[in-house]
């Protein structure tokens, strides 16, 4: 019984740790979201300052190729977040019916299902 218990306490702990690190999955996806807008709004405030579009142009301000950089950086990790973020539910959702399974066999053990078995030859009320 005891060791049931703990293997409940171990699955739960798997559940909160896996909704944990989804939730901090999707404040990085947010944050670096947020980030990549706010230099994309600085590299065309730094284009309009200029007057220069054309990145390939030899006056293209480096502030604003070095912004597009971290930009394209920032993108790109969080599409590899996003993917992230899918491996981690179907962890969440594995780990959850870990539990639930666990749960139920203790259940079945400890006699949570009817109180009374009925006799045989009777029917149950």
């Amino acid at each position: 019984m005891k060791s049931r218990d703990a293997a409940i306490r171990q699955k739960r702990f798997v559940v909160e740790d896996c909704k944990r690190r989804l939730g901090q999955i999707d404040t990085m996806i947010e944050e670096f979201s947020r980030m990549a807008s706010d230099l994309e709004h600085e590299i065309a405030a730094e284009k309009r300052r200029t007057g220069i579009e054309d990145e390939k142009h030899f006056a293209y301000s480096t502030f604003a190729r070095a912004a597009g950089q971290r930009r394209d950086n920032l993108l790109v990790s969080v599409r590899d977040l996003e993917s992230q973020r899918e491996a981690a539910n179907a962890a969440l959702e594995a780990a959850v019916a870990d539990l639930e399974r666990e749960e139920g066999r203790h259940g079945r053990e400890t006699g949570s299902g009817p109180a009374v078995a009925p006799r045989p030859g009777r029917l149950a009320s």
